[in-house]
């Protein structure tokens, strides 16, 4: 079965993410002042090959933690649905 993840790698909230911070300062400039504290991540798609749902779920936590997050500086989220 093939399964896609979709999956979100953030800067940890204790880590200063500065495009973030260039973002929320332009905000001003563009009238929405309202808008406070962005930070800025990736979003990542992968397509799974897999026998079911949870063998895709582990290959995705696999690859998150030892490729797509840097897990001192980042954190992430998924999810997996079939294809």
């Amino acid at each position: 079965m093939k399964f896609l993840a979709e999956i979100d790698v953030m800067p940890k909230k204790e880590i200063l993410d500065p495009q973030g911070k260039a973002v929320t300062g332009s905000m001003k400039n563009l009238g929405l002042a309202e808008i406070l504290n962005v930070r800025i991540g990736k979003h990542i798609t992968l397509e799974i090959e897999a026998e079911n749902e949870a063998i895709a779920s582990a290959k995705t936590e696999e690859a998150c933690k030892n490729l797509l997050a840097n897990l001192i500086m980042e954190s992430y989220t998924f999810k997996v649905i079939p294809a």
